[in-house]
């Protein structure tokens, strides 16, 4: 997966992926778009371009993910870095190994 993400400058120049790491059932990444980029548009191509990759690699995506494009949920979330750089790229680099101690939340629907 590092190296499709990391392929995504190549077809599109204008977005930088700094920092990537993952977690069981989530990946974390820092990016760098101009100003002229939505963060949405940008969240758009790495999850289309991820997911057509993840189901090349991966057949029996499409049959589960049968009548969607991708694999990815809606949503995503977003913070900006200024000042924080440092703490975010540590927190991404950090990601997946000792629990940080924030509290767990389940939500059963």
């Amino acid at each position: 997966m590092n190296e499709r993400l990391k392929e995504v400058r190549e077809h599109y120049p204008l977005i930088e992926i700094l920092e990537i790491n993952h977690d069981k059932d989530h990946i974390h990444l820092m990016i760098m778009i101009p100003p002229k980029m939505s963060v949405g548009e940008a969240v758009r191509i790495i999850k289309s371009n991820t997911s057509r990759e993840l189901k090349k690699k991966f057949p029996f995506l499409k049959k589960v993910y049968w009548g969607t494009d991708g694999v990815w949920s809606d949503g995503y979330f977003v913070s900006t870095v200024g000042i924080n750089e440092k703490v975010i790229k540590n927190y991404i680099e950090q990601q997946g190994q000792e629990d940080s101690g924030q509290a767990q939340l389940v939500l059963s629907l």
